[in-house]
């Protein structure tokens, strides 16, 4: 009896012992899940980005995953993208800013955005309007042709795209053509990006900004930047932007847009300008073989180009055999490439004012930045006589020629009295 009772008392302690050990690795179990788990998570960095693929990480991705992956990339970039792209009485976008990711490649919706009650004045969206629909119009008219209308937009070289300036905090893509204000839609491009601080804050004010730092490259993000930063997929992140984005470009008469080049830059000193351009013009056009070594050597003597030695460079076959054609004077077709991107807003110099009042308003930003107004001399459409009186009539048609496609797209008159003297 009292083995029975030894062997009843073991066969118990080990039930217990078996119970117990369950118990505990229940208790185990329960405590990694509630409070290890969360231990675990609180360590992890959570990331935007596509989630990890479960293969060994020294597999490398293979190219037939690169259309899944664009697709991811438009899927992220659109989240950003989205709001705040209707009309200007949308409600304000909620600010999604993370500060700690680059600004420039994200869209941050700003709460500054300003909020219009009034419509804008028919006149100015007719307006705009009619500038848009003539652009669509010359791009598809078979009988305008000119270099590098019918290429796609994937086809256009990265370095032609150096002229399209990207604010990714408000969603605005500007191309700039110089001598058609664009000093000043810098200052303002500047100001919107914040990429200018002043005492750790940004620059709020366009015209406190000097004009070398305007000019200055590394202060604008422009399209051909693209590559360094995103590799094979720039293309593609492009033109996402410039579907989601508000496009805007200004344009001014062509033969006054090239009075106002020479005068800036051959007229005034201009050191680099002359050795550049002025001594070439010089040599081949002016009888100077041995022009001066400097501008200041020039202009102590008096020499410089004329405007009609500024015209047969632009018109001589050599000069583009030799270079490009300056910004300066370089057509807009091939500054912004308007058949391969249809702008939303095309403003004239000779409209600026209004053009400017209306366009901060549609980029819902007129609240944050006013346009500066330019108190400089400015080149008038009525002085086009006077400077094309000392260039052959000739000359002239065949300077029509070069710049027609600039006329013909943006809306300005064939200058007859100049063309049929």
């Amino acid at each position: 009896l009292k083995e029975k009772v030894t062997m009843g008392t073991s066969r118990m302690f080990r039930i217990f012992v078996v119970l117990g050990s369950a118990f505990m690795i229940l208790l185990i179990i329960i405590y990694w899940d509630d409070v290890g788990a969360s231990h675990l998570y609180l360590h992890t960095p959570v990331s935007p980005g596509p989630k990890i693929p479960h293969h060994p990480p020294q597999q490398k991705p293979q190219t037939s995953r690169t259309p899944s992956f664009l697709s991811d990339i438009d899927a992220f970039v659109n989240q950003f993208l989205e709001p705040g792209t209707g009309e200007p009485t949308d409600p304000v976008p909620v600010d999604t800013s993370n500060q700690s990711e680059k600004a420039e490649e994200r869209y941050i919706p700003r709460r500054e955005w300003k909020i219009h009650l009034t419509p804008v004045a028919a006149e100015l969206r007719e307006r705009q309007e009619q500038r848009r629909r003539l652009l669509q119009e010359m791009c598809a008219n078979d009988s305008m042709v000119f270099p590098g209308k019918n290429l796609s937009f994937d086809d256009i070289p990265n370095k032609e795209l150096d002229h399209l300036i990207v604010d990714d905090r408000h969603g605005i893509i500007y191309c700039y053509v110089p001598k058609v204000a664009c000093t000043n839609w810098k200052r303002i491009m500047i100001v919107l990006s914040e990429s200018l601080l002043q005492d750790g804050v940004p620059q709020r004010d366009p015209l406190a900004i000097p004009r070398d730092l305007v000019h200055n490259n590394s202060m604008h993000f422009t399209f051909n930047k693209f590559w360094k930063r995103y590799g094979k997929f720039a293309r593609h992140l492009m033109k996402v932007k410039l579907k989601k984005y508000t496009k805007f470009l200004f344009v001014r008469d062509p033969f006054v847009r090239l009075i106002s080049a020479y005068r800036n830059k051959f007229e005034l000193r201009n050191d680099d300008f002359y050795r550049r351009f002025a001594q070439v013009m010089l040599r081949r056009y002016a009888n100077q073989p041995t022009p001066p070594a400097s501008v200041d050597e020039a202009f102590a003597v008096g020499i410089h180009p004329s405007f009609s030695n500024f015209i047969q460079y632009l018109l001589d076959p050599q000069t583009e055999k030799d270079i490009p054609f300056n910004e300066h004077w370089r057509q807009v077709y091939r500054l912004c490439h308007p058949c391969q991107i249809q702008y939303d807003f095309v403003g004239h110099l000779e409209t600026a004012e209004e053009d400017a009042e209306h366009l901060l308003r549609q980029l819902r930003v007129d609240n944050v930045v006013e346009f500066p107004t330019s108190h400089r001399n400015l080149t008038a459409s009525s002085w086009e006589a006077d400077w094309f009186s000392t260039v052959p009539v000739e000359a002239r048609k065949e300077l029509y020629k070069l710049y027609e496609p600039d006329f013909r797209l943006f809306g300005y008159d064939r200058p007859e009295s100049i063309l049929n003297e």
